[in-house]
């Protein structure tokens, strides 16, 4: 497992506690099941590389927006 990898359910939390959405929020704004959303933070699955795309997309436009900060 690499490190993104290893990383990614924090990633998952962290945004999500500085957005303030619920894992229902996210992943209506993610275009994927709450259940995904559920499993990517307890590091039950991972995400494919549409997903992880699309997740470092909407970062990056929640950081321009300056709503999220980068870590």
């Amino acid at each position: 497992m690499n490190k993104e990898a290893k990383n990614f359910p924090k990633r998952v939390k962290e945004v999500r506690r500085q957005l303030g959405l619920s894992q229902e929020e996210l992943a209506h704004e993610l275009g994927v099941s709450f259940a995904t959303v559920n499993r990517w933070e307890n590091g039950r699955t991972s995400p494919s590389k549409l997903a992880k795309a699309s997740f470092r997309n909407f970062c990056s436009e929640m950081a321009s927006q300056g709503k999220l900060s980068h870590d």
